[in-house]
């Protein structure tokens, strides 16, 4: 699978657009290569370079198989809680440096059997060995 935007390439910079600096909506998001067999997706899209450990900026799962995610597209599947507490996309918004942004989407052989505001950290642990494929888009941002 390949993940890609029309925003920004694999280790290049997020337009402000989609940050705290900007409106603060997601990015569009495309997809390839998806398994046939692929019953859900799951995105999530994190910061590892914050100060207090990995910062989740948006957790969505049990969405219909696509091979776009437009852009500041509002519900998307069922939504898990972000690190800022809320459910939907929180864009980067680092306090100092260059942080990335990475841009995760699995391809799923079951739906989830979690609720509305799961934790990635539960996600995670739900999907294993259902993952047919997954990839990965990194973005970078300062401000």
């Amino acid at each position: 699978m390949r993940l890609t935007s029309t925003a920004f390439e694999d280790q290049g910079a997020i337009p402000a657009e989609y940050t705290c600096d900007g409106e603060d909506v997601s990015p569009p998001l495309r997809i390839a290569g998806i398994p046939e067999t692929t019953q859900t997706l799951v995105v999530i899209i994190d910061d590892p370079d914050a100060p207090g450990g990995t910062w989740d900026h948006w957790v969505a799962f049990n969405i219909a198989p696509t091979t776009e995610i437009p852009r500041a597209v509002g519900a998307l599947g069922t939504a898990g809680v972000n690190s800022f507490g809320n459910t939907g996309y929180g864009g980067p918004c680092p306090p100092s440096g260059t942080h990335r942004y990475v841009h995760q989407v699995y391809a799923l052989d079951i739906e989830l059997g979690l609720g509305e505001g799961a934790a990635k950290d539960e996600v995670l642990a739900e999907l294993q060995g259902h993952v047919l494929a997954e990839a990965r888009l990194t973005g970078l941002y300062s401000r």
